[in-house]
């Protein structure tokens, strides 16, 4: 057991992964300690107020990361590859990340990855997470990988209006092709109740998802949800060829299978992990923004 006055660390805490980690900490009774770039943004601001210690780190910052990261009983951190440098941003700031930790003992760290980051799937921004697993075992940290299947929210943007009568469905992935899927808010929660209890997972790594379903089964249970007529069309891959990451990934999810999620596992550590039907549920009652991470 920690000090209750040591913290524990996230990364990315205004984030739909960082916030629901902080949420099932703070749900807890255990002290927090967000690292953000900009420490008087509204949103470190809202974070203060409910009793979060913030503190100025960049992962760019090895030095300041470091600082920020020690004395803290763990850490979640979780990367992105949007912006000009894409996936070797990623990964630098990833292992950035986890030269600090190494090099400020943190006891415990939670990384959320990906679905598939071990197997080689040839998608470059599953490639950039498992470069950061890999530096975070031959730093030898002791780092446990939670790596989420496809995320509820990327139906967010195709979601029906509440004025629709009729829905369709499109992704460049065929109809009957079952497809694992996690909500990122249990992603979040995995994370924070693995740094709160280790011993909810025998090993170092687990693949999550709260679901499986096909394309043609997510959109009947859409049209359900929203109570309107709903089909599924399939795209071809072509319309993503002038984006190489996204078309690689989607021509691996069509070599099935392709997320591998230990669904038992997922629900022993988050018994209340979404499906596709709950997780509807919620959106109509609670609009969101459409960002996935």
């Amino acid at each position: 057991m920690t000090s209750s006055r040591t913290p524990f660390a996230v990364i990315g805490a205004t984030g739909n992964q960082g916030s629901a980690a902080v949420d099932e900490l703070l749900a807890a009774g255990a002290p927090v300690r967000a690292l953000v770039r900009h420490p008087d943004a509204d949103a470190a601001s809202a974070l203060r107020d409910r009793g979060v210690e913030v503190v100025a780190a960049d992962q760019e910052d090895r030095d300041a990361l470091e600082r920020a990261l020690a004395g803290t009983a763990g850490l979640f951190f979780f990367t992105t590859f949007e912006g000009p440098d894409g996936t070797e941003g990623e990964a630098r700031r990833g292992i950035t990340v986890a030269d600090a930790a190494a090099r400020a003992g943190v006891p415990r760290v939670v990384y959320s990855s990906v679905g598939g980051a071990e197997r080689t799937t040839g998608v470059p921004h599953f490639e950039s997470k498992r470069r950061v697993e890999e530096r975070l075992e031959q730093l030898d940290v002791p780092a446990t990988f939670v790596r989420p299947a496809f995320f509820m929210e990327n139906l967010l943007q195709q979601l029906p209006t509440s004025d629709a009568d009729d829905f369709v469905l499109r992704f460049p992935m065929p109809a009957d092709l079952p497809m694992q899927m996690i909500a990122v808010r249990d992603v979040g929660r995995t994370a924070a109740r693995l740094l709160l209890d280790p011993d909810l997972l025998a090993g170092s790594a687990i693949e999550i998802a709260g679901d499986e379903l096909t394309m043609d089964q997510v959109a009947a249970t859409i049209g359900e949800v929203y109570g309107i007529e709903a089909r599924f069309e399939a795209l071809p891959v072509e319309v993503l060829a002038s984006d190489a990451d996204m078309h690689a990934m989607f021509s691996w999810f069509a070599t099935s299978p392709s997320y591998l999620a230990d669904r038992p596992g997922t629900r022993k550590i988050v018994p209340e992990a979404a499906d596709l039907r709950g997780w509807l549920e919620t959106q109509r009652r609670r609009p969101q923004d459409p960002a996935a991470a």
